[in-house]
């Protein structure tokens, strides 16, 4: 149960209402199963399950004998800011397949010999588009004089906000996914000429696998992490060839930032210059290691990935929904630099249609997804949701003692009917959310204790 002793009266009365229903265990183990979603799906109809040979009906579900006439389900949020449990166990997906591609996992066939392969941990940011506020990294004051602490939100601003480049920054966030594109396509470039190899030799002989995930700085500048690997040329099930690197792969990736072709031009239009976005001049290409206690190490790296996936520019105060009209804007309390990059979203628009950047102003232009990979990286998030759902179904068929899955048909219709909770019931939720994420720490420590290997899955 929540606090009631802090719960304002009018949700202290809902919670008491929802709490004394006589069908609230029910609620609470629907909820329960959602791992306490704080904007739940609702749905409405049936499900039967069958014998397969005699057409007996074995299980029967309808909601109309649900709590409410619903059946509540995940709403599967990945956002942080949007729902807790359902980004939690996204991050935990992330990190599955971000560590999966590290250092393997038996359950989906990748051996631990990947772990032998040239891999990197790389950070490609974006140039600068005006002087902000910063922290430098000699400890000095900032260039407005100020030592600002580390939770100032003045950080990341423009210093002049009359001379920053707005556009430059939302069309740079807008043209970031194209920019990694043609990142890749030279950097493989790079590594026929630096293997001596054809375009088609080198698919023939390796291949390129990576992981990614966007995250914005305080500026509101999009860059990306990303894990680079090479394999063989069916993926991790093939070793690479005795060319393949970690230098190889290190002075690749450098000269492939670097290159003119590693460019998108954006033409002029109206008062807007014609700009030729590019990455920014510093980069950061670290190996990844096997084990350690610094940030390059398999769990850090794969970590580092899954905390950023479930975030967006909602942390620099930009909202986290689409915008319907400027006015809308303007009724928020959205700080001054993200209102600025929200509004160069909405000028620009009419200039560059194509780009869809109104629609997109909520996430200040970028309009890719947040974390990505290569097919043949490691395995990927359907699949991890499969599991889960197949572990959840054999739960399921065990506490109901039906038989096995080969033998039963399962007909079902559902309809949406809404989602959310009232005001208790989102107390309530939260309450069983806290929980179960309380039960979960527990059960990792203890599993670290145990003797043998530590695991440190999120």
């Amino acid at each position: 149960m929540p606090d009631t002793a802090n719960l304002d009266p009018v949700v202290l009365a809902d919670v008491l209402r929802v709490a004394s229903a006589p069908d609230f265990e029910q609620w609470r183990e629907q909820i329960h199963r959602t791992g306490g979603c704080s904007n739940p799906i609702h749905l409405t109809g049936w499900s039967v399950v069958k014998d397969k040979t005699t057409g007996q009906v074995l299980h029967h579900t309808d909601t109309g004998e649900l709590p409410g006439g619903r059946l509540r389900v995940a709403c599967g949020n990945r956002r942080a800011s949007r729902c807790k449990p359902c980004a939690y166990l996204y991050a935990g997906d992330a990190y599955r397949i971000i560590r999966a591609g590290l250092s393997g996992d038996d359950a989906i066939g990748i051996r631990e010999e990947i772990r032998e392969r040239p891999r990197v941990f790389l950070t490609l940011t974006a140039p600068s588009f005006g002087r902000v506020h910063n922290i430098p990294d000699t400890g000095a004051r900032c260039r407005c004089g100020v030592h600002h602490a580390k939770d100032d939100p003045a950080l990341g601003s423009a210093l002049d906000p009359a001379s920053y480049d707005y556009a430059g920054a939302v069309l740079f966030n807008n043209h970031a996914g194209e920019l990694w594109h043609r990142f890749l396509n030279r950097l493989r470039r790079e590594l026929a000429l630096r293997a001596s190899l054809t375009q088609t030799a080198l698919r023939e002989s390796a291949r390129l696998s990576f992981g990614k995930v966007a995250e914005f700085q305080d500026r509101g500048a999009i860059h990306f992490h990303a894990v680079i690997r090479i394999d063989g040329p069916d993926g991790p099930d093939t070793a690479p060839p005795s060319w393949a690197t970690l230098d190889l792969l290190t002075e690749a990736i450098k000269a492939a930032r670097k290159h003119p072709y590693t460019t998108v031009t954006v033409p002029a239009k109206a008062d807007q210059p014609t700009r030729v976005l590019r990455w920014g001049i510093r980069d950061d290409v670290r190996p990844i290691k096997a084990f350690g206690d610094d940030d390059v190490s398999e769990g850090k790296v794969a970590a580092y990935v899954a905390k950023y996936a479930t975030k967006a520019a909602e942390i620099t105060g930009a909202l986290d929904r689409r915008i319907g009209e400027l006015a809308e804007l303007d009724r928020t309390h959205v700080p001054e630099h993200a209102h600025r990059l929200i509004r160069a979203c909405h000028d620009l628009n009419a200039l560059y249609p194509e780009r869809k950047l109104w629609q997109w102003a909520h996430m200040l232009g970028f309009r890719g997804h947040f974390l990505t990979k290569s097919r043949a990286y490691s395995t990927t998030f359907g699949e991890r949701r499969g599991v889960r759902a197949d572990y959840r179904a054999e739960q399921q068929r065990q506490a109901l003692g039906l038989p096995e899955p080969d033998t039963t048909l399962v007909l079902a219709h559902w309809a949406y009917a809404g989602h959310g909770h009232t005001p208790g019931e989102s107390a309530l939720a939260a309450s069983i959310a806290h929980d179960i994420a309380l039960n979960r720490d527990t059960a990792r420590e203890e599993r670290q204790d145990l003797p043998g290997p530590r695991r440190s899955q999120p």
